[in-house]
């Protein structure tokens, strides 16, 4: 079954040419096949439908009739090849490799975002890390700390990252004359693509050793094991991620080093729920007291407190005692506790209690 242009690329069918444009360029810089994880067949197929799409002339013909239809033909043989014909400037420099120069082709730019123009040469930053953190409700209100044993790349402790061994002389490195870094060139679906590319055996630093590293081999970083510790503040919330720069895996030389991530996770309280940064509870009065007033013990997060039930309550209505609830984050202060009233009522009265409720009946 052939396969459909505007989804190979992920563009509707009115498409402007700079969103089929600005499609391929990802897509193209995604499978290029020199790429890690690149597909070279995925490349094909986006570039065949790049061709037809951005030509208004075929891209015309393709919608009237579709491709493979005996109105269309997207010209090159029985293999599906490709017709570069009306792209001024564009020409086989023949030789030995095939190469191609797209001058003043309109590809320039494309390709400059595939293979970086040259820009290669940045050493890669350490990996980001992420770790989640367990705490409960009492945390999550006053804060705490926790600590994480790591195994992460880490700085090397014997070369402090250089590479080299401790007291070997430093020299200029030969591969790449102290630039740290090199040209490479590669063949690739277009022919063979030249780019600058980190210098391995410097790892872009631009010198070398007579003598690597013995520990970590020249490579300036290690695995190894790490203890951090972290503050968690008080009133975080649940899901909340908490970035620790540059406690994540150490870097190329000459690169930062990721960071740690921690998410946080919240347990659920048996008696208190969080709403913003109001801690929500409830808690059961008698019929008595619900009438004729009382001054209750209430459970806060911070231990038990006296709180005065005006006569007349009615269930369900909620009371506010003034700073219990959850500290703010960004400023000083806190949340208050909201504690919702539920009244009682007994399934079973004596006969002595049912003469009384009989008695404030009857006075109604």
């Amino acid at each position: 079954m052939a396969n459909d242009y505007y989804n190979l690329l992920g563009v509707s069918k009115g498409a402007s040419d700079d969103e089929i444009k600005k499609a391929y360029r990802k897509l193209a810089h995604k499978h290029h096949p020199d790429k890690s994880g690149g597909d070279e067949k995925k490349f094909k197929e986006i570039n065949e439908a790049y061709q037809v799409l951005s030509d208004k002339s075929k891209r015309s013909q393709y919608d009237q009739f579709g491709q493979g239809s005996e109105g269309f033909s997207a010209k090159g043989g029985p293999t599906g090849g490709w017709d570069f014909s009306g792209f001024e400037g564009f020409s086989s420099k023949g030789g030995p490799t095939g190469g191609w120069d797209f001058g003043g082709s309109g590809f320039e730019d494309i390709f400059s975002d595939i293979f970086g123009g040259g820009r290669r040469s940045r050493a890669k930053a350490g990996r980001d890390i992420q770790v989640d953190a367990e705490i409960d409700f009492s945390e999550m209100v006053h804060g705490t700390e926790k600590s994480f044993n790591l195994y992460k790349e880490v700085i090397c402790d014997h070369c402090r990252g250089n590479g080299g061994e401790p007291g070997v002389k430093e020299k200029i490195c030969p591969d790449c004359g102290g630039a740290g870094k090199v040209k490479q060139t590669s063949s690739s679906f277009f022919g063979m693509i030249s780019q600058v590319v980190v210098c391995k055996k410097c790892q872009g630093k631009g010198k070398s050793y007579d003598q690597n590293c013995h520990k970590c081999r020249g490579e300036g970083r290690v695995k190894a094991d790490k203890n951090i510790k972290i503050n968690i503040p008080a009133g975080i919330s649940n899901g909340q991620t908490i970035s620790l720069n540059g406690e994540g895996e150490a870097g190329e030389p000459g690169a930062p080093s990721g960071d740690l991530l921690v998410v946080v996770h919240v347990t659920p309280h048996s008696k208190f729920k969080r709403e913003q940064n109001n801690i929500i509870s409830q808690e059961e009065i008698t019929f008595s007291q619900a009438v004729l007033g009382d001054k209750i013990e209430v459970e806060t997060i911070d231990g038990k407190i006296k709180m005065k039930i005006p006569s007349g309550t009615q269930s369900g209505e909620i009371f506010r005692i003034k700073g219990e609830g959850v500290p703010f984050l960004q400023r000083k202060g806190q949340g208050d506790q909201m504690v919702k009233i539920m009244v009682k009522i007994p399934k079973h009265l004596s006969r002595e209690q049912k003469e009384l409720v009989e008695r404030m009946r009857s006075l109604d």
